[in-house]
């Protein structure tokens, strides 16, 4: 090849460091510039559980406010969901049914290795929110008699939900260590369980099995209206 032949092709060769471009004798190739934005992986190593909710596939949260897209990725299938967020939780994010049936594994109504996306929205904080301070408890439902707190409430404003784990009851929490002890009470009906932490999750407190069924409603897999005290 000619000397005078090379330099034209090398006229031609022309990187953009602004676009990421490579135009190659006028066909535009866009290639990696290293600047591409990171996703905005928020609640890190949180667990994500089920409503029990009906319709379409939404999502309720603790942490961000009505209206912000999450992307929920179960890392133990691959499988993704991208859902909006119409309501407050005790959790960072806590699919309905439809939602999480997109994402799930059989048999399994809890995500331990999940990721959680912010995609759109979530400028400011959840109303209602259900950490340690957000809205004081609710009040209890009429005609149900509950007995007053003993122990020190906390956690105001929070759902509870159950894990899908079988064994004794017992609780996992992201806001008390190990060992911690803590009552549920469900103000729609009166019934309460005392339960001890054996492990992390992403909300104030996630019941396995036994112990919701000491205090769910029945059919329903959510506590909207509950009072979390810890006792010991």
């Amino acid at each position: 090849m000619s000397r005078k032949r090379t330099m034209g092709l090398k006229k031609k060769l022309v990187l953009s460091a602004v676009t990421g471009s490579l135009v190659v004798g006028g066909v535009v190739a866009t290639v990696a510039t290293g600047n591409a934005a990171a996703p905005d992986v928020v609640c890190k190593g949180s667990t994500v559980t089920l409503s029990g909710e009906a319709g379409p596939p939404a999502a309720s949260s603790g942490t961000f406010p009505v209206g912000t897209k999450l992307k929920v990725t179960n890392l133990d299938n691959g499988q993704a969901t991208t859902v909006t967020v119409n309501g407050p939780s005790g959790s960072c994010v806590l699919l309905n049914n439809a939602a999480f049936d997109k994402v799930r594994e059989p048999g399994k109504n809890l995500i331990r290795r999940a990721r959680i996306e912010r995609v759109a929205g979530g400028g400011g904080s959840a109303g209602g929110g259900g950490g340690a301070g957000g809205a004081g408890a609710p009040s209890q439902a009429a005609g149900v008699q509950v007995p007053p707190a003993t122990g020190e409430v906390v956690c105001p404003g929070s759902t509870v939900t159950l894990s899908g784990e079988a064994g004794a009851p017992a609780a996992s929490s992201g806001t008390f260590p190990v060992g911690t002890k803590l009552k549920v009470t469900n103000l729609d009906n009166g019934q309460a369980t005392t339960v001890t932490v054996n492990g992390p999750s992403g909300s104030c407190v996630l019941l396995n099995n036994a112990a919701f069924d000491k205090v769910r409603e029945p059919g329903k897999n959510l506590i909207r209206r509950a009072r979390v005290e810890r006792v010991g």
